[in-house]
């Protein structure tokens, strides 16, 4: 329905060119609707999280506005204006900036969703292979690819935060479950943005920078990067809420 519901929209585009500016912006906004929407649900109301959530999403934020800015001043990626509102917060178009408050709330809204609804949490047997697969597939890009931006430094920080899991043993089988169950809506979003259904990129990339291994039209270091900023929330949304629960019981 969402892939009809844009389909629709570039025909529209076309014949009309209303809403062009407006693609980016519809894209953030139809990936939080749902889970802002549902948020809600007096059962499992996700809304009551939001203590927890907002300030580390805030913080993680920061920080990969700060790596997109670097990255986008040094032409590893950018952004077709056609597309996009023109507002902008410094180097960076306002569209983008929704893009990691969007994609993490949907994220750590499915995350919140599936503990509630899965009881058992399949995969845990195996959390140490997947926190060792994800470790050796990160020293192999630092190693292999130093001289490609994009590859390099999202297999760096991966690398970083996996390394810190592993150090404290946390179990991020049923993180990467959750990812797994996002990934169909990602590669949607994701390849919209990168020019799938549309004439041109809302997001170019300099391949010269990354490996040039496409998945559709979707950069293979996307999945990665996409990972890191997932994992980067949901951690820390678990901690500060681990923080807050024993603060609670120790009052």
């Amino acid at each position: 329905m969402f892939w009809y519901a844009l389909r629709s929209l570039e025909i529209f585009q076309r014949k009309i060119g209303i809403l062009k500016g407006y693609t980016y912006l519809i894209i953030d906004l139809a990936c939080i609707a749902l889970p802002l929407i549902f948020s809600f649900y007096k059962e499992r109301a996700f809304y009551k999280e939001w203590k927890y959530f907002l300030p580390v999403n805030f913080i993680v934020a920061i920080l990969f506005l700060l790596w997109d800015s670097w990255f986008t001043s040094n032409g590893v990626w950018g952004f077709n204006e056609e597309y996009l509102t023109g507002i902008y917060l410094g180097n960076l178009p306002l569209e983008e900036v929704l893009f990691f408050i969007c994609i993490p709330y949907a994220c750590t809204f499915t995350y919140f969703a599936l503990d509630w609804l899965l009881k058992e949490k399949p995969f845990q047997f195996a959390h140490n292979f997947f926190s060792g697969f994800l470790w050796i597939i990160s020293v192999i890009a630092i190693i292999l690819f130093h001289d490609k931006s994009y590859t390099f430094y999202t297999a760096l920080f991966l690398f970083i935060v996996v390394t810190l899991t592993i150090a404290v043993r946390k179990d991020i089988s049923f993180l990467l479950l959750s990812y797994a169950v996002i990934l169909p809506f990602f590669f949607l979003s994701n390849g919209i943005l990168t020019g799938s259904f549309l004439e041109s990129p809302i997001v170019w990339y300099n391949n010269q920078e990354n490996l040039g291994i496409r998945m559709f039209t979707i950069p293979l270091e996307d999945t990665f990067y996409g990972l890191l900023l997932v994992m980067c929330n949901i951690l820390g949304y678990q901690l500060l809420k681990n923080i807050y629960q024993k603060k609670t019981l120790k009052s």
